[in-house]
């Protein structure tokens, strides 16, 4: 099996790697378990300044970094560039806050003296896909290394420049060899990683078929497992919202990243009052969505990841367009070199449509309207996924109604869904279990050891 990145702007391939030999894998297991021993017991002070060190890496490699993401997966120069500062920025927090998020707790009790310790597992298997290949790594490394456990990152392979950019970055740092590693892995190799009794805990960010299937896995030798899955947030117009912010941020909701990803908005509900409204500026603004060269600053949306997402998701626009659906704009796929789809927008989407019913993991959007809020969170629990979710409204009412009813993991006011490290970022559902970053995250692969003093 071959790892190899495909410049999806130029359909040009960059690179391309052999998965790791058995002879490396077993080699790459003792060093994260010799590593281990000394890794756990270092001081959270000397653990943060490798930590900061890494980070500064980033930032003075911002452009060098950006630049290798836009190749490999085809994000804009600009967003990649937004993708390295919060990696550098996510290593610095908990390289600041571990020490205190892991902090043993007093509790009182009939004991003397009795508590919580926050403890390391050991080697955290990680699963990572293409669309942040640096974010979503770091976001598992950061805080699990911090802990004191060490990593094997196991990535996806259209991006394995990524993968060893983020390997040789952390041992650059100072980091001791087998604290983190990367490894080209096929998926026989994977499931036999999963049940070396060597591996602690796995994570693993992906499609919903994906976390099936190593949940399931990590489930039969009983590991601690997390699962980061796909989602079809809701983006909520209420009858109270600014349309002149709201419009332009449904947007930037749907088109981020290309629109993959995981937290992306894809289905905009919006109040019959305001339906109109809104359809109208949504698609115009959408057709005006420039996209091109991702290097270009002017380029919003890029190419997608591949050929075969780009089928992927023009098959769901044609299927629904088939079953009734309405194109606002865009669902064309352009002549040329590139795997490039436009920004595209259906309303009057059958609910048993591939738009209506699956995830759509690239720049279309779906509009539903309903008769009123209530409806509207009505509508947006039906989906099987819970990620996130957000309500745009002005009325403090609508709000909390929305923040209250909603079922997903996240829900934002006047704001798309994003990640921060103060916060619990996960979901509920096929969205999968567990969560990541604060201390949440922190604390997903510790063992959380009650201790007693008579």
């Amino acid at each position: 099996m071959s790892f190899t990145a495909i410049n999806p702007a130029t359909e040009e391939v960059i690179a391309s790697y052999e998965a790791h030999t058995p002879e490396q894998i077993e080699a790459a297991l003792a060093a994260s378990v010799s590593a281990f021993k000394s890794w756990r017991n270092t001081p959270f002070k000397d653990r943060g300044e490798l930590m900061v060190r890494a980070a500064q890496l980033l930032e003075d490699e911002l452009d060098t970094a950006a630049a290798m993401l836009t190749a490999e997966m085809g994000k804009t120069f600009t967003s990649a560039k937004g993708e390295v500062m919060k990696c550098a920025t996510t290593m610095r927090y908990y390289a600041e806050h571990a020490e205190s998020l892991l902090s043993e707790e007093i509790i009182a009790s009939p004991a003397t003296r009795s508590g919580i310790r926050y403890e390391p597992l050991g080697t955290v298997l990680a699963v990572m896909p293409w669309n942040f290949a640096l974010w979503q790594a770091v976001r598992f490394a950061a805080p699990s290394m911090m802990a004191g456990n060490v990593g094997i990152l196991k990535h996806a392979h259209n991006v394995p420049g990524s993968a060893l950019y983020l390997e040789n970055l952390f041992l650059r740092a100072g980091f001791p060899t087998g604290v983190f590693a990367n490894l080209f892995l096929g998926h026989r190799e994977l499931a036999d990683m999963i049940a070396d009794d060597r591996v602690a805990a796995v994570t693993l960010t992906g499609s919903e078929i994906a976390g099936k299937i190593v949940g399931a896995q990590a489930g039969a030798y009983l590991k601690k497992c997390v699962l980061e899955l796909g989602g079809s947030d809701a983006f909520i117009v209420a009858s109270s919202a600014d349309m002149a912010r709201t419009v332009p941020m449904a947007v930037t909701a749907r088109v981020q990243n290309n629109g993959q990803s995981c937290i992306a908005a894809k289905r905009f509900i919006v109040v019959e009052e305001r339906a109109e409204e809104f359809i109208d500026a949504f698609a115009k603004a959408m057709s005006e969505v420039v996209v091109g060269d991702p290097m270009d600053p002017k380029t919003v949306v890029g190419p997608m990841v591949n050929a075969e997402q780009r089928e992927l998701l023009h098959a769901q626009v044609q299927d629904s367009l088939e079953k009734g659906a309405v194109l606002r704009t865009g669902g064309v796929i352009p002549e040329g070199r590139g795997f490039y789809y436009p920004p595209t927008v259906l309303t009057n989407v059958p609910h048993d449509s591939r738009a209506g019913a699956e995830e759509l993991f690239g720049p279309v959007a779906v509009v539903e309207v309903v008769k009123d809020l209530a409806e509207a969170i009505e509508f947006a629990n039906s989906s099987p996924w819970g990620l996130g979710g957000s309500i745009w409204a002005t009325d403090p009412r609508e709000i909390e109604q929305a923040i209250a009813g909603v079922e997903v993991g996240m829900v934002f006011a006047n704001a798309i869904v994003a990640s921060t490290p103060e916060l619990p970022f996960g979901g509920i559902k096929r969205s999968g279990y567990g969560r990541e970053l604060s201390a949440q995250g922190i604390r997903e692969f510790t063992n959380v050891k009650t201790f007693y003093i008579a």
